[in-house]
């Protein structure tokens, strides 16, 4: 299951009901103390991540309402749940998702008490006709009553009494039913089992708080030391070497216990006669070993910097993620982090971001994070964010997530500003396309630094993506075009309209160049070696290949080479691949120098 939203009421600062949307990589922005981590912490208690837990303290101070409540929106659901023997039903069935086709379900906690009592409810297009609105949380005694009072004799003679779906299903079946948005309970008889099997499909939450002690005793980091422990343990050569421990202890013990038992028979044969030396064996080893990191000169993680520590738990938290998806525990892991720039080097910053977003690519991973930090939001994908400010009528907490209205404030707000020493906007289809050509660049600038620019560290140029990019490229894009700066402009040979944009960029007259490639597309120009080094596939590349296509099928059909979705190749293609091309192989595969002429290009216009 996919995290789709969150809405949060009376949570804290959110009093009226506020919706979040996330995809595979969502990044929470805005000022301290708006409301950034409230939405992580939410989610955290709605999961059961057991970081956070429901207090009555947790209810809005202004709402006259005595609960607080979390609805959390889903995709990718399961085809089926499996209630009993009897009973095999789905969502769709039951009529509990909602008007999109997704589930929604709402966790409320009311404060009457001491301690929050939490009731889960689905809110779907569920039949709203008399009589047939409460099937779910009715048990088969009043279905069967049900079902014999309002079917005829022959589709009541036919359905199976034993399986309650197969009895709500005839009584929905039984006439036109009507739809409205309703609120059905999952708390009791196939209502509560439902929700018992559901619950076993969502996914694995983890959150990883700005302000929390960083040791390795923590529970995040422990956990992922213990499953390495369990996994040794069961591995068939240690549990050999333990059994042999079990009966060398034995043979020792029972020997010993042999002659204690002679010895008492010498001195009193009465008591020694009710008694047999016994050795039970049942040893908890997992409970013996224990795992912690330390340096080499002996210094434990809890003793080191307060960045390494949080790199350290970052890398743990990567580790757990994917050990989760091997063992099939979860489908899928959400992990939110607070301010995972904290104390972090701009180098090791960017590290962290690449991570992320190669996590976030893994199929069944979603990645949550806050910042305020403006360096490290201005590299993140724009269309990630998540606007945190306050109304500034009611003074209460909103999220903005439109597009341009979000950009130019946030840029504002977080003082994210255009670097002035830029002289060239390079104007590229997306972001793939820049990591593909500051790769190029760093190859060709290496062996000819004169004649080449770098384009990872060369201030001068700027990228600005069409198909969206980084909230600093969308800045770039914003300011520096208005500025009058020289444009190159690079778009693959697939799209029709990109022609169009190329010879309206040409004929400006302003010393703007577009290019159109000679091949179909950027993946074209790599050396069959450097996709082989990017995922490990063998595929024959021509001028009019759809590379991305060929690899996505090369994966599916080579043996120990997992399949791989599209847009997770186009973008392994774009950093190990381009990262992984030679001059050598540079010529081989782009032998009428187009690479070369692009960057030729680049130096002209800069220096004009």
């Amino acid at each position: 299951m996919r995290l789709v939203a969150v809405a949060l009421k009376n949570f804290r600062g959110y009093q009226e009901e506020q919706w979040v949307s996330f995809s595979d990589l969502t990044t929470v922005v805005g000022r301290n103390d708006i409301g950034k981590s409230t939405i992580l912490e939410a989610l955290d208690i709605f999961f059961g991540g057991n970081v956070v837990k429901p207090e009555v303290s947790d209810k809005n101070v202004s709402t006259l309402d005595d609960y607080f409540q979390i609805t959390c929106k889903f995709a990718d659901l399961p085809a089926e749940l499996i209630l009993d023997a009897q009973a095999t039903t789905t969502l769709s069935e039951e009529y509990l998702l909602d008007s999109d086709g997704e589930l929604q379900i709402r966790k409320r906690w009311t404060c009457s008490t001491a301690k929050p009592k939490e009731e889960v409810h689905a809110i779907c297009q569920h039949p709203s006709n008399d009589g047939l609105t409460d099937l779910v949380t009715i048990g088969n005694t009043a279905l069967k009553k049900l079902a014999k009072d309002r079917l005829d004799d022959a589709t009541f003679a036919a359905v199976n009494k034993a399986s309650n779906p197969s009895l709500r299903s005839a009584l929905w079946g039984s006439e036109e039913l009507n739809f409205e948005k309703s609120i059905v309970p999952l708390g009791k008889e196939d209502g509560g089992k439902i929700w018992s099997k559901l619950a076993l499909h969502l996914p694995h939450f983890a959150l990883f708080q700005s302000d929390r002690k960083s040791t390795d005793s923590d529970d995040e980091v422990q956990e992922p030391m213990k499953m390495a422990v369990a996994a040794a343990l069961a591995e068939e050569s240690v549990q050999k070497l333990l059994d042999e421990v079990i009966e060398a202890v034995r043979a020792k013990a029972t020997d010993l216990a042999g002659r204690t038992h002679q010895a008492l028979s010498e001195i009193d044969p009465d008591i020694a006669e009710g008694l047999v030396p016994e050795f039970k064996s049942d040893p908890r080893w997992s409970s013996l070993f224990s795992v912690a990191l330390q340096g080499s000169n002996g210094v434990a993680i809890n003793k080191r910097g307060s960045g390494v520590r949080r790199l350290i738990l970052v890398s743990f938290f990567k580790a757990e993620a994917k050990r989760m998806i091997e063992a099939k525990e979860k489908s899928s892991v959400i992990y939110a982090l607070e301010e995972p720039e904290t104390s972090q080097h701009p180098r090791n910053q960017r590290i962290l971001l690449d991570s992320f977003q190669a996590m976030a690519d893994v199929q069944g991973t979603q990645i949550i994070l806050t910042s305020h930090s403006p360096g490290f939001v201005s590299q993140l994908p724009a269309e990630s964010l998540r606007y945190v400010r306050k109304d500034p009528v009611s003074s209460l907490p909103v999220v903005t997530e439109d597009k341009d209205d979000l950009w130019a404030e946030l840029a504002d707000e977080l003082g994210v500003q255009p670097d002035n020493r830029v002289k060239v906007l390079i104007c590229v289809e997306g972001p793939n396309d820049v990591t593909s050509l500051r790769n190029l660049s760093r190859v060709l600038h290496l062996a000819d630094p004169e004649a080449y620019p770098d384009l990872i560290s060369d201030r001068r140029f700027a990228f600005v993506p069409q198909g969206g990019g980084t909230l600093g490229q969308w800045v770039s894009n914003r300011y520096l075009k208005g500025l009058n700066r020289v444009e190159f402009h690079l778009y693959d040979n697939d799209v029709d309209e990109y022609r169009e944009v190329a010879a309206e960029v040409n004929a400006r007259g302003d010393g703007s160049l577009a290019v159109i490639t000679s091949k179909l597309m950027m993946e074209n120009y790599l050396h069959t070696d450097a996709i082989f080094d990017a995922l490990g596939v063998r595929v024959e590349v021509s001028a009019e290949s759809n590379v991305p296509d060929l690899v996505v099928e090369a994966t599916k059909n080579t043996d120990g080479v997992r399949p791989v979705r599209k847009n997770l190749v186009k973008s392994r293609l774009a950093d190990v691949g381009f990262r992984s091309m030679t001059l050598d192989r540079l010529a081989e595969s782009d032998p009428d120098g187009d690479v070369k002429s692009w960057f030729r290009e680049l130096m002209q216009l800069v220096d004009r």
